[in-house]
């Protein structure tokens, strides 16, 4: 199972993932147009402490204990181990916020569902996720959990 990795000596601190992520999830052809005049709303958030910056995403892990407390279903685990959410059956309820060790849930701001984290671009043609893609120093990788410890 590929997952997003960050090697946080390699993150500049830029947040050009963020903006990849959020232009990614907006349905829109021009990145300009799209996040002109907005405040955005990305699936992954980069954080600096101590001069160390790093993103905060969903890490799919194993046994997700996001999955376990959603009280209606709305998070579930796909076929390819993707966690993904069901925006229809979520009650907003926000379990899955409090219960995530890494803090990579949101609520999502504006309406429009009631939480959001990173489902690794799965529906876009490429499969490689926008944070991957628009990464100018290559700190995030699209990679199989070979040799790293997977929660």
């Amino acid at each position: 199972m590929k997952r997003v990795y960050v090697n946080e000596e390699w993150c500049l601190g830029c947040h050009l993932c963020e903006y990849y992520c959020a232009f990614a999830g907006s349905g829109e052809k021009d990145m300009a147009r799209a996040l002109r005049e907005i405040k955005i709303s990305p699936r992954i958030r980069v954080e600096e402490h101590n001069g160390i910056s790093f993103a905060v995403n969903c890490r799919h892990c194993r046994e997700p204990l996001c999955v376990k407390s959603c009280i209606t279903g709305a998070l579930t685990i796909t076929d390819n181990a993707v966690i993904s959410i069901d925006g229809e059956r979520c009650v907003e309820c926000c379990t899955c916020i409090l219960s995530c060790p890494f803090g990579a849930i949101s609520r999502t701001p504006n309406g429009g569902g009631a939480i959001q984290k990173c489902e690794l671009c799965v529906k876009t043609e490429s499969g490689i996720p926008a944070c991957v893609q628009g990464c100018p120093n290559g700190a995030i990788v699209f990679e199989d959990a070979v040799g790293r410890t997977v929660v």
